[in-house]
């Protein structure tokens, strides 16, 4: 049998400094609260799908699909379904690069 679903919420997977991998799960009707970030991000869905809003645009990302969310953008997400995502933050600022570090699962 699979492991059961995890509970909402992040998971750093990997880094190297300047760069981040965050793992995003979403049970049904579970919502990231409106928030903006320093740098740019990219979101890519693996399973479900996530509706967002920014204020001026909302949608719908479904799996294989990414959204990209620009420095300082206003945005919120939402699932109606279980969804799992990566979030790529890239150019972390002040920080160096370094050797990849991922995290295995024991």
């Amino acid at each position: 049998m699979g492991e059961p679903p995890r509970a909402f919420g992040f998971e750093q997977i990997a880094d190297c400094g300047s760069m981040r991998v965050v793992g995003l799960r979403l049970q049904p009707g579970q919502s990231v609260p409106e928030h903006r970030n320093a740098i740019p991000v990219a979101l890519i869905v693996t399973g479900g799908s996530l509706h967002f809003d920014d204020g001026a645009q909302s949608g719908e990302v479904g799996p294989g699909e990414m959204l990209l969310i620009n420095p300082g953008e206003r945005h919120t997400y939402h699932a109606d379904v279980a969804t799992s995502a990566y979030l790529v933050f890239a150019g972390l600022p002040g920080v160096r690069s370094r050797t990849w570090t991922v995290r295995h699962k024991t």
